[in-house]
């Protein structure tokens, strides 16, 4: 039987995604990409093979995206995050969207229109304060695991606020709150609330907005204080933390379509570290 496969090489973790081609996830995976990234995505590939009971012989073409898209060896093609993001959310859902994709280095906000077609675009690079690797570092400041930090959020009983969008700082003012006896669990919720109000400080969150990212899909309370800013619903599609390489696999599917220039020429310019309500 025939099949696709999509890659998504971040500067966090790789995922990779096998689909049937009617779009079906048969297989995924998810491994730290590390320093070596050839080898993760070897890695991620392999697994995502496994689950799926296909073999190489049955993939019809791999693409890849993400941070590292350049350095998978055995990628067909390849595409931007913003493309694949984009892609994977519109085969689930009707569009118009706004999708919030937060990972583990950046955070991104995509626009769609009601035909899936990317309107606009801003992106957070320029700090940590609104990804997951801010939570890496609130986790360690608390002493828990990652894993566990949405479950201590949630015993949260006095609203805290970390005034803090950097990082470094946040955590210092961690410490300060740490040392009056401030309790771990509404520290938590604390620093669930700052990301938010990063991420939210990005666009004008209007319509439908849809989350997506390996934060979405370990953290629900982000979701939960996500749609109370935006005060309306928020979607969290399947497999949320593998998304981009969904969209990758079906761009390999839709192939020769999706032959172009990875980086577009009409692609929406990016907007970083602000736009409306920023700060």
């Amino acid at each position: 039987m025939i099949c696709y496969a999509g890659i998504d090489s971040g500067s966090w973790n790789t995922k990779a995604v096998v689909i049937d081609v009617d779009g079906r996830v048969l297989g995924a995976a998810v491994a730290r990409s590390g320093a070596d990234l050839a080898a993760a995505a070897e890695l991620t590939y392999a697994g995502a093979l496994a689950k799926s009971g296909r073999t190489h012989d049955e993939v019809a073409a791999v693409w890849a995206t993400g941070f590292g898209r350049d350095t998978v060896p055995f990628a067909d093609g390849s595409r931007t995050e913003l493309d694949c993001h984009g892609r994977g959310v519109a085969f689930y859902l009707t569009g118009p969207l706004v999708i919030v994709d937060i990972g583990g280095q950046d955070a991104k906000v995509i626009r769609l229109d009601a035909e899936g077609r990317r309107l606009s675009h801003r992106m957070n690079r320029k700090c940590a304060a609104g990804t997951g690797s801010f939570l890496d570092e609130i986790a360690l400041r608390l002493g828990v695991d990652i894993q566990d930090l949405d479950a201590l959020s949630r015993g949260a009983t006095e609203e805290l606020e970390l005034s803090s969008f950097c990082t470094v700082f946040a955590g210092t003012e961690l410490l300060t709150l740490i040392r009056t006896g401030k309790r771990p669990a509404d520290l938590a919720m604390a620093a669930y609330r700052s990301l938010i109000k990063r991420v939210i400080a990005m666009d004008v969150f209007t319509g439908r907005v849809v989350a997506t990212g390996g934060v979405v899909a370990f953290h629900p309370t982000m979701v939960t204080l996500l749609a109370q800013a935006c005060r309306g619903e928020v979607v969290v599609p399947p497999h949320p933390q593998e998304i981009g390489a969904f969209g990758a696999a079906l761009a390999a599917r839709d192939a020769p379509a999706s032959l172009m220039s990875d980086e577009m020429a009409d692609e929406p310019a990016a907007v970083e570290d602000g736009g409306p309500g920023a700060e």
